[in-house]
């Protein structure tokens, strides 16, 4: 995942406003107790920074996977 396939996952999950005052503002665990912001500035790898994210924000297991990637074209 790259930094912008997070930054589409995010607003496609949780709308722009609210995506960039979780990515700012939610302090994660599994990210070392710190923001997804803090995270991603730390040098960690989106993908892992999004399921972190998607844990601690209770998203649904099905819509962890692929995120911010277009949807794959049906026969």
């Amino acid at each position: 995942m790259t930094r912008s396939e997070f930054s589409r996952a995010i607003a496609d999950e949780f709308g722009e406003a609210y995506g960039r005052t979780i990515v700012r503002d939610v302090v994660v665990t599994a990210l070392g107790e710190r923001t997804a912001d803090e995270a991603l500035s730390a040098g960690a790898p989106p993908r892992e920074v999004w399921l972190a994210l998607c844990a601690a924000m209770d998203v649904p297991r099905e819509r962890w996977y692929g995120a911010g990637r277009p949807e794959p074209k049906r026969a």
